[in-house]
This record gives structure tokens, sequence and C-alpha cells, in this order.
């Protein structure tokens, strides 16, 4: 059994330390910890900092670029018989969700190599979802970035916002709606955040014929209400709960515990137990796939950079994974650095994450020292996570892919000046990614090939930058004064 200096455990509330006794008390509840997967334990929980030690080979900090090749290929290997990438992912769940678990995967791998299936997703990505989004060259955002020598990188958007429903999610959503169904569920239930999720979910249901709820913490209700009235309209319940996503997602999860024969949770980011983050990613990687096609129909080879938002990793993770071994392209992740990145008001995970357990896998999680979960802040509601995905943790460790941050100010500053320059609203979490720019183009050569995908649409969020505006401006006019 794989040996874990567990600092504290909450289940169903109640805090437990990780003594002998507790171990012994966790058992006597239900739960179990098997040395195969690691499965058991915990749903919502933290490990202590810096204490694992299983999986170190796949988890080292690998100098050359032949050293990531081989621990990709080796976790990749792996991946199906343990649920984990490199020390990362796993099944902790409570022993009830573990056949439920293999059921999924079994329909999963299944469904992958299906002919009916693929085509009938095919079928409904490109008439329904709208694909494939464009690859668009940003002519004037480029011209913004260029040199006083004229020179800079040349900057395109993948398109995801002009999908059906604004996001990205959709492309999850359905495929995901159409694999409950065929396994014979009759509701979906799902939790989400800044409500593309929620929305995709509730457009995928009503055309497949499905019931949905959706839990939305109140807070994210009362800021993202133009898509708790979509969600109604598609003929969703949306349900309260007291908080934000991450309370939100635990309340679902416990609803779908109450009817596993009946339901089917839909996870909507490449989070919780296996086979969760490996289904979300691989439904999402039609992203970089077309980018893949559309940048050797445009120029005639790989991107250069690959430049995404990170909540919990979906959208990142649909735009990096089809290139995750093409050795010259870089892969740039961008969080929530909220009010300042050691201000404690932010969603960071990679950059300020310690490696723990929650929503069943583990990976970076915000916590405190005692274990306990640290509340994210973002003004990227979609970005409110305290973790984050147990592959791009892996991708962090063995240093395949970079992470960085910026702040609100920033992606508010960034949504401004794509309207501006490009007639185009990104959503606030996107709007984090082409933040970055500001950052990242000043250092790169003439003509490289920066691919940012744009994981959402920005109308949800056109109040939140009208105020910050507002205010910016009240602000510069009492300083004048």
């Amino acid at each position: 059994m794989a040996c874990y200096n567990l600092k504290a455990i909450t289940i169903n509330g109640v805090n437990f330390r990780a003594t002998s006794e507790s171990l012994n008390s966790s058992k006597r509840l239900g739960f179990a910890m098997h040395s195969q997967t690691d499965r058991g334990l915990i749903v919502c929980s933290a490990i202590g900092h810096n204490t694992l030690n299983s999986d170190e080979s796949c988890s080292s900090n690998p100098t050359r670029s032949s050293d990531i090749l081989r621990l990709i290929n080796q976790c990749e290997k792996t991946l199906a018989s343990s649920g984990k990438f490199g020390r990362f992912g796993g099944i902790f769940v409570p022993e009830t969700l573990i056949t439920c678990l293999k059921k999924l995967e079994a329909e999963f791998k299944w469904v992958l190599h299906d002919p009916e299936f693929q085509m009938e997703l095919s079928i409904a990505l490109k008439d329904y979802v709208g694909r494939e989004t464009p690859l668009y060259f940003a002519d004037r955002l480029t011209s913004y970035y260029k040199n006083e020598n004229g020179e800079g990188p040349e900057i395109y958007l993948k398109r995801e916002d002009l999908t059906h429903g604004g996001a990205h999610k959709i492309n999850n959503a359905i495929a995901q709606v159409m694999l409950a169904k065929r396994m014979g569920r009759k509701i979906i239930v799902a939790a989400t955040g800044a409500g593309q999720h929620g929305v995709a979910t509730a457009a995928a249901c009503a055309k497949l014929g499905l019931d949905c709820t959706i839990f939305m913490g109140k807070i994210d209700m009362e800021r993202q209400s133009s898509n708790v009235l979509l969600m109604k309209h598609l003929g969703a319940e949306v349900k309260s709960v007291a908080g934000t996503f991450k309370d939100a997602t635990s309340e679902a999860i416990r609803n779908w515990v109450g009817n596993l024969e009946g339901s089917y949770y839909l996870a909507g980011t490449a989070v919780g137990p296996h086979p969760c983050p490996s289904m979300v990613r691989e439904f999402q990687t039609v992203i970089g796939k077309e980018t893949r096609k559309q940048a050797m129909e445009k120029w005639g080879g790989e991107p250069d950079v690959l430049v995404a938002c990170v909540g919990s990793g979906s959208n990142a993770l649909g735009l990096f994974h089809e290139f995750i071994r093409d050795e010259n392209v870089r892969l740039i992740g961008v969080e929530a650095a909220g009010i300042g990145i050691d201000s404690g008001k932010h969603s960071a995970t990679l950059a300020k994450g310690e490696v723990g357990v929650y929503h069943g896998t583990m990976s970076y999680l915000l916590q405190d020292d005692e274990g306990q979960i640290i509340g994210p802040y973002s003004v990227g509601v979609g970005l409110e996570y305290p973790g984050v995905s147990p592959e791009l943790s892996f991708l962090k460790d063995i240093g395949r892919a970079e992470f960085y941050t910026v702040t609100d100010e920033e992606a508010l500053e960034a949504y401004t000046r794509l309207c501006r320059l490009e007639g185009i609203f990104p959503a606030l979490e996107a709007a984090h990614a082409l933040a970055y720019l500001e950052k990242l183009c000043p250092d790169l050569a003439n003509g490289t090939k920066v691919v940012v995908n744009c994981s959402g649409r920005g109308d949800k969020d056109a109040a939140t930058v009208f105020k910050y505006q507002e205010d910016k401006i009240k602000r510069g006019r009492k300083e004048s004064n």
C-alpha cells in the first residue's frame, strides 16, 4: 500500500487527523484505501505539504526534453491501469462509488473506438456545436504588440467563443450526455461556476431529451445571472448552493451519490476521480486537433506558442494535449492572481498550491497549514476553483508546461483591449490568457506564431467590465483633483 502522510482528512464535515487511529476510524465508517489505485477515503480533503512519496519517477524535474518525453510516454502507458498522471490523479472516493466509476471507465473506453458513437459525435460537433471553429488572425492585436522596428509575434485566436452556447464547454457536454444516454441514465447532474458548463449541459440535455439539474453557488448566480436564465430557458432545474463553484461541486456529487443507478454526474472540467479528468480532456482535444490542421493550412507548420487560461484545466488541456509531444511548441497556462498573488485573494493553484486531494483526485491544491481548503478568488468566476487538473499538475512537475499569473486588473484591461482592437468580447476567464501577451510578446522573435485559446464569449461579463471602467474613471478624477 502506498504510504501517504495525511495531515488532515475531512469527511462529511468531520475533521480526521492522519493517525493510525483515524485511518481505522475511516474504515469503520465505510471507507477504505486500496493499494492498486489509491482509491477510497476522500471526497473532499487535503494532504499535507510535500509528503507524497509514490511514483517519484514520474514527478521528478527533468532538464532534458528526452527525459520529459520519456515521462509523458511512461505515464500515458500506466494511466489506464492506475488512473494517475505520475503521482497525480487516482481515485479517492467512498467505496460505494468504485463500481460506478469502473462502469463509466469501461463505457468511455468502448465509445472511443465505437464507429457509430464517433460518427454521431462528429455530426453533433459539426451541425449542433458549430465546429470547426476559426483560427483567427488578430491583425490589429498583432500590430499592437509590434516593437519600434515593426517586429513582433503573430497572434491567432482559437475562437471557441463561437461555439453553440458561447464556450468550449459544449464540446465535452454533448459527448458526455450522449454517453450517459447510451448507459441508460435519465438524469444529468452537474455543477457550474461561471455558468458556461451549466448552459452547455442544459442545451445538450434538451437536445437529447434528458432531465437536467444544475447546482450553482448563490454568489455565482448573482454574478452570472444571464447564464442562470439561459439554463432555465433550456429546461434545467437550477439549484442554489451557499458559496461558490467548489461548494456547488460538492453538492452535485452528493446528489449523484444518492441515485447512482439513475443519474449521471457530468464533470465539466478535468478534475475529479479517474476517469473524469481523462474523459474531459479527450472530449476537448478537438480544439488542439483543429488548431494543428488549421496552422498547417495557414502557414505550413505548428504554432510556436500556445496560451490558455487555467482555472481547473479543460480549455488548456483541450488546446495543449495535441501538442504535448511537440518539443518545439511552448505550452503556457495562465492562472488568476486576483487582487495580487501574495494577497491571499487569488486562484493561482499551480503557483501557490501544495499537493493534496480534493473532489476525488490528487493535484495541486490551495490549502492552509492544517490542510483545510483556502477559498479561491478571481474576477473571472470560472477560474475560482481551489484545485486543478492532475494532468496539468503533472505537466508542471516535469517541466513540459509553463504557468504564470495575471491580476484582475490586467484581465479586465485585456477584455477591453480585444473589444477595441478586434471587435471581439472574450470571457473574463479567456481574458487572463490574453492579458499575459503583455508580458510574453516583448520577448518573442519576429514572426513567432502564438495561438491563444479564446475559450468563451464575454457578454456574460459585460456589466462587470463596465463597472470596472466606471470606477477607474472615478478614481482618475479623484486623483486629478
